[in-house]
């Protein structure tokens, strides 16, 4: 009975398994049936189009730039160091000669606070009197175990990963649904959403990264739904590892060093991860061909349908790469699976 029984179970994984792996066959032919569809409707972003790229005056924000510019285009980068966007902008006027300085408006502040979301969408308006390519891009990552993050860190990852997005987007609908395409474009404009595979799938050590990176994915696609047919089209770019430079400006909790250890050797490997400039090639396409959904990396596309076919193995896999390869919270108290109240607080009977 119990060689039958196993027999019918390996029967049946290998039945699912051949299923599922039909199924994504099928999906990644039908993607490259879309794909050639897109190519063919493909809308070239026209010259002197205002292109406004939060986190703009480095890594991906910085090569989108350089991609867009590529045409004579005016550019609006959003960031918090002036110097770096100072920097940034030497830097693409040596790399694009037909560029003039004219061609940039230089936004220097913290995307965290609603205010400044608005007067960076009010002052571009003002400046260029347009807006025809939103890049919603800028972010901070903070990686640890759930024990060692505070409600501060989350607080923090909602406001720049979904509530300044959200903001910015608000603030300038009114315009884009307003203003006529530009000169050889179709579109009143595109709106791109910088996600991340950790939208789609929860990855361990990255919750607050997750949970704002999860809004966002929702907030994008139902945006594309609601104005595909208005003239403005949404695009949810869901990439995977990449090597733009932000791991090394993350902020690490519980065991630092071996967090560090981990997240970078991630990040920087070639294989595991993928360059800026290959990313925002293919963000540019994306955008040019007016794609719903862009996932970047081999890797992010099958996790990302894995997930779909499989969530419960997907989470279980998840929490093993948690217990035998990340690192342990800091204490000896979360190492034993317990989470310290706050001070005043009482710990749950």
């Amino acid at each position: 009975m119990k060689t039958t029984t196993k027999t019918l179970a390996v029967t049946a994984g290998i039945g699912t398994a051949v299923a599922g792996s039909a199924f994504i066959a099928s999906a990644a032919a039908l993607a490259g049936v879309r794909a050639a569809v897109h190519a063919l409707r493909s809308q070239a972003i026209p010259e002197r189009a205002v292109v406004l790229i939060t986190g703009g005056s480095r890594g991906l924000g910085y090569a989108l730039a350089s991609r867009f510019a590529r045409k004579r285009v005016r550019l609006v980068l959003a960031a918090r160091d002036r110097s770096e966007l100072e920097h940034a902008q030497v830097a693409l006027l040596e790399e694009h000669e037909h560029l003039q300085p004219e061609d940039f408006y230089l936004f220097t502040g913290d995307l965290m606070e609603p205010n400044e979301c608005r007067r960076l969408v009010s002052e571009t308006i003002s400046h260029f009197g347009r807006i025809d390519v939103l890049v919603n891009n800028a972010g901070i990552i903070e990686v640890g175990p759930v024990e060692n993050q505070t409600p501060e860190t989350f607080d923090r990852a909602l406001r720049i990963y979904y509530l300044a997005p959200l903001t910015i987007t608000l603030s300038a609908l009114p315009y884009l649904l307003r203003q006529s395409p530009a000169p050889g474009w179709k579109r009143r404009a595109a709106i791109v959403n910088i996600t991340s595979i950790g939208g789609k799938v929860a990855v361990p050590h990255l919750l607050p990264y997750c949970a704002g990176k999860f809004a966002l994915v929702g907030f994008s696609e139902g945006l594309h739904a609601e104005l595909r047919h208005k003239g403005i089209r949404v695009t949810t770019v869901c990439p995977g590892l990449m090597r733009t430079g932000g791991e090394d400006h993350a902020r690490f909790a519980g065991d630092a060093e071996s967090e560090q250890k981990w997240f970078k050797f991630s990040a920087k490997t070639p294989g595991l991860s993928a360059s800026a400039k290959y990313a925002a090639n293919r963000i540019y396409s994306a955008v040019v061909t007016g794609r719903a959904e862009l996932t970047i990396t081999p890797q992010a596309w099958a996790a990302a349908r894995f997930h779909g076919l499989w969530p419960e193995t997907s989470q279980y896999l998840a929490s093993l790469a948690n217990r035998y390869i990340l690192p342990s919270p800091e204490g000896a108290e979360q190492s034993a699976g317990h989470i310290s109240s706050p001070s005043g607080v009482p710990s749950p009977s």
